[in-house]
């Protein structure tokens, strides 16, 4: 996957917004105003919810232990950076996408989820 597949992925979410906090380097991709993706434009990364908490995030670590490893500061919530186009196969990307998303999703109050 090239990062603008994992844009237009991440944008293709029923709710998703796209937003530009800290520059047009890095695209956040919300949902009912929470984060779900943080996509590093010029360094071709993505960040994920992948588990609750560390722990049950570093399957995914283990598994890719070259192109995933724990988030800065938020990675003790289960977040983990991803390198887009590396050897994380597109089926495990999108699921990757789709578990942060539904993660986010399931903690929202009802009145503002998709």
């Amino acid at each position: 996957m090239t990062v603008d597949d994992v844009v237009a992925q991440c944008l293709a979410k029923p709710g998703a917004e796209e937003t530009y906090p800290w520059g047009e380097a890095e695209l956040v991709v919300k949902v009912g105003g929470k984060a779900f993706a943080f996509i590093g434009l010029t360094e071709g990364t993505i960040g994920l919810k992948c588990g609750v908490d560390a722990d049950a995030a570093s399957e995914w670590r283990a598994r890719y232990p070259d192109d995933i490893t724990i988030s800065d500061y938020i990675g003790r919530y289960g977040w983990n950076r991803v390198a887009i186009g590396g050897t994380v196969p597109d089926d495990d990307m999108l699921e990757l996408i789709d578990t942060s998303y539904e993660a986010i999703v399931a903690k929202l109050p009802k009145s503002r989820r998709p």
